[in-house]
């Protein structure tokens, strides 16, 4: 049995995370994600998904469509703290080979440090409308 990585940085599980998204790779996505019952992910569009189980599983259905996404990361504001760092972002999603499908998407991903680095404990992600991507502020509000 493979041990879990250990992040040394919110921007470094940040980075797995996207990493993981674009490949489609489950355990690598769930590796970024704390153990814990107490997280959080809402999709765009999506219902809640509250607890490790429930998590694993939204990422599972994602995953097991078979598209790809290639996600390009904008205007990032961190809020940092010492156990606990928000990020707010948007995302611009786009299927592979189908540059015509893009889609932005405004997230909010917060870290937890703990014994083992720092791990996701939310993902928020929502679509937005096209036309207010270049129109959104660099500061959170």
């Amino acid at each position: 049995m493979s041990q879990k990585p250990i992040f040394i940085s919110p921007q470094e599980a940040e980075n797995a995370f996207y990493d993981a998204l674009e490949r489609g790779d489950l355990d690598a996505m769930m590796e970024v994600w704390s153990e814990d019952e107490e997280i959080l992910c809402i999709h765009p569009g999506g219902m809640r998904l509250s607890g490790y189980a429930m998590v694993r599983e939204g990422w599972r259905r994602i995953f097991a469509s078979g598209s790809r996404l290639l996600v390009e990361r904008m205007a990032l504001t961190a809020i940092p703290g010492p156990f606990v760092t928000v990020h707010s972002l948007i995302e611009q999603i786009t299927l592979r080979g189908e540059k015509h499908l893009a889609a932005p998407v405004v997230a909010t991903n917060i870290y937890q440090r703990g014994a083992y680095g720092w791990r996701m404990i939310v993902h928020h992600a929502s679509p937005v409308p096209p036309d207010a991507v270049g129109d959104m502020p660099d500061v959170l509000h």
